[in-house]
């Protein structure tokens, strides 16, 4: 079976990773990937490169070069869309720019990944990736255990959020502009700069409450755990069932005897050390909790849920021979992804990619429907049944682009978490799906639904009645998706699981922690899931628009984190797991870590041989290693952030200053205007609240923040509307099926 992107041809000028992973995951759909490398190949040079390149055709050229920049032209006028992650104006210079290639091709989809906007101050500035972690405050989370020589310094993390993000948010934004291309027969320019796709990740770490009192949390019943057999396990009291936890390994009396938070903590490690990491791992999974092993990254490779999910798999290379590494993210199970062919050998399709442009390939624009078209999912209808982050992210991400998602919550569930964060933009309603009234009620909402969004486990929604296979039933246009932590198959895609889950099993955890697991500084792989999930439905969507045929689609908490560590994610002959991990850790060499400054951190980031060109630094040039460091340091110090970012800035060097907290990011002037932070006011007197807003451009179908999250419950009456049952809300509140008031937005 073809991948839903079959004919569709990418020109993947992308560098280092963001452009590269962006081509990978629409190749990994079908699509026909021709990768432009310059001559001597990538501009990075990593062992990931037989990830990011796999499903590629490959060819060479030097866009310096008259010849080969006419080649890129035709390439370009071929194409239905383009990746480039270069600095703003570079892609102008050369005379393949947006606005050119567009009026050229006017279907064409133009996708830039710069490291900072066109519009942005810092648009020149070289963004490699630990250049925008200091400027999105990736690198200032701080573990309560930390050592005290490292209490006052930033953490550097390996995990690149920023470069991940782009590709994740590129190839939705991708998948939107086909999806309306297929309306309206024109194309579009997508712009979603590195810096900016950060905040998606950032999400509810970003959210300020303004107008109410800080609370003093209770004791976290989810938390890390020393075991017998020398293992960490992370522990999660999901749905705080941590006193069916207590009664069942008989602490109960912890509850009724009032201890303070310090004597549970140490109650909760004396017990975890009674058993081994795997014994509470199958204790915790037959009564329906959540504890797994914090297994390091080589250890996900091997691992059985890994291996089972096929999320990790074995391929071979031209370069690296046999290895392991990460496989398909988004699935889908009509026109499903696969890995069709390894990394090619440098311009490996010269030949064959010349003769095809020798006879041009029709682009021309097929008769619009919706020529003035202003969002992608105009007149969509989606059903959102999912809970905490990664499901309502994707049903978020969906009304951004102009769907109509009707969050459906259980009425039991107080407060709904994270409703503030994830369901603006939508209509609201708490039904009682354990009534038949309620049942009825949802799938009269189905019969007019395009797309269900659901994260229950499996046996839950056989148990309801709507289950895919159930809905295609009766309906079989229907996109159905379905994300969790572990995916729909493998041994623990039966277990339930939250973020920490999913960055304890696959390594992340114990890479931020060093010796001991700490929790890396955003929930990336609930709104990475999110966004895999809504990618995967936009490509369901296209194709169903063209097949009329629904399909199920999943992705998993488990398959991003395999994705986010793509980087360092292989296993191969000659391996070497030496990443920079740990509480400890600036960064990943002298010439890209954070120094510490007369006043300030900042993150320096340049290749072998640069510094000589900033006076500034001019005794330190031609050391090398701990020499190089040691000077490094010691220069640092001599001025302060904002003079050295000048100083090397202007000497064509990579630099930031590293912004102290995510509370100064989102009061950024420059955060504010551009509408990463947006703040309004919300229903239920909760006042004015900060949160992060879209991070993509699109000339055409831009995404929008939507309406802040409405009161739950409050759109019962308009939902009950488009079914005809409007008349129905009085009785079916006063029997229970519908709840309109009284439930509270948690935050």
């Amino acid at each position: 079976m073809a991948g839903a992107l079959h004919g569709t041809r990418v020109i993947d000028f992308g560098q280092y990773m963001a452009g590269p992973m962006a081509g990978m995951l629409l190749g990994d759909q079908g699509a026909d990937v021709i990768r432009v490398d310059p001559p001597g190949g990538p501009r990075w040079n990593t062992p990931a490169n037989a990830t990011w390149n796999r499903n590629k055709r490959s060819i060479v050229l030097d866009l310096k070069k008259p010849a080969d920049l006419e080649t890129a032209k035709k390439l370009i006028a071929s194409a239905d869309v383009v990746i480039e992650n270069f600095r703003p104006g570079v892609m102008e210079r050369l005379g393949l720019g947006a606005a050119a290639m567009t009026a050229a091709n006017p279907r064409l989809i133009y996708c830039s990944l710069p490291g900072f906007a066109s519009d942005d101050p810092r648009a020149q500035v070289r963004a490699w990736e630990g250049v925008l972690g200091a400027a999105t405050a990736t690198y200032t989370y701080r573990h309560d255990d930390s050592p005290a020589d490292t209490a006052n310094r930033p953490v550097y993390t390996a995990i690149p959020f920023s470069s991940a993000y782009g590709a994740f948010l590129s190839t939705v934004c991708i998948s939107m502009a086909l999806n309306a291309r297929e309306r309206s027969g024109l194309g579009q320019v997508i712009e979603v700069p590195l810096f900016d796709a950060t905040f998606t990740a950032i999400g509810m770490r970003g959210m300020k409450v303004h107008d109410q009192p800080k609370s003093h949390p209770a004791f976290n019943w989810s938390r890390q755990a020393l075991c017998k057999d020398g293992r960490w396990v992370m522990y999660v009291a999901n749905n705080f069932r941590h006193t069916d936890f207590l009664k069942a390994v008989g602490a109960d009396e912890w509850i009724k005897a009032g201890l303070s938070p310090e004597q549970l903590a140490q109650k909760f490690a004396d017990l975890f050390k009674t058993r081994t990491s795997l014994e509470w791992e199958k204790f915790c999974e037959g009564i329906g909790t959540e504890c797994v092993t914090a297994n390091n990254s080589a250890e996900w490779l091997q691992h059985p849920q890994a291996l089972g999910s096929n999320i990790i798999a074995n391929f071979t290379d031209p370069e690296l021979g046999k290895f392991r590494g990460p496989a398909i993210n988004a699935r889908l199970s009509d026109t499903p992804g696969s890995v069709r062919s390894p990394r090619p050998k440098l311009d490996a399709h010269r030949d064959e990619i010349l003769r095809e442009l020798a006879t041009p390939r029709n682009t021309a624009a097929t008769a619009a429907t919706d020529a003035t078209l202003k969002q992608a999912l105009k007149g969509v209808k989606v059903l959102d049944l999912c809970i905490i982050l990664a499901g309502p992210a994707c049903g978020r991400t969906l009304a951004e682009f102009g769907a109509d998602v009707i969050k459906i919550d259980d009425p039991r569930r107080q407060p709904l978490r994270f409703h503030n964060d994830v369901n603006r933009g939508k209509r609201t309603l708490l039904l009682d799906l354990k009534t038949k009234e309620g049942i009825d009620i949802l799938w009269k909402l189905i019969d007019q639904a395009d797309i269900i969004l659901q994260n229950y486990r499996k046996e839950a929604a056989d148990r309801l009645g709507i289950s895919y296979e159930q809905v295609k039933k009766r309906k079989p246009s229907i996109v159905y998706a379905s994300m969790n932590t572990f995916g729909q198959t493998g041994p623990y895609a039966g277990r339930p699981g939250h973020e920490q889950i999913g960055q304890s099993v696959s390594g992340m955890q114990m890479r931020f922690g060093g010796d001991r697991p700490v929790l890396a500084p955003f929930p990336a792989n609930d709104y990475g899931t999110g966004l895999m999930g809504c990618y995967a439905v936009t490509l369901a969507l296209l194709n169903a628009r063209r097949t009329g045929r629904g399909q199920h689609v999943d992705t998993a908490l488990a398959y991003t984190a395999s994705m986010l560590q793509s980087p360092f994610l292989l296993d191969y002959a000659g391996k070497q797991w030496n990443e920079p991990k740990g509480q400890a850790a600036l960064g990943s060499s002298p010439l890209h870590r954070a120094y510490e400054t007369a006043k300030g951190w900042v993150f320096l980031a340049a290749r072998e041989g640069e510094i000589a060109k900033c006076s500034e630094l001019a005794n330190v040039a031609g050391r090398t290693g701990a020499a190089l460091e040691q000077a490094l340091e010691q220069a640092m110090r001599t001025r302060t952030a904002k003079e050295w970012v000048t100083a090397l800035t202007n000497a064509g060097i990579g630099a930031h200053h590293l912004v102290e907290d995510l509370d100064t990011l989102m009061q950024d002037p420059l955060v504010v205007k551009r509408g990463l932070s947006i703040t309004r006011e919300h229903d239920e007197g909760q006042g004015r609240i900060t949160q992060t807003g879209p991070a993509s451009r699109l000339s055409r179908t831009p995404p929008v923040p939507g309406n802040p999250a409405p009161k739950p419950g409050s759109d019962a009456k308009s939902v009950l509307a488009d079914i005809g049952m409007a008349d129905e809300l009085d009785r079916l509140v006063k029997a229970g099926v519908l709840v309109t008031d009284g439930i509270k937005a948690g935050v």
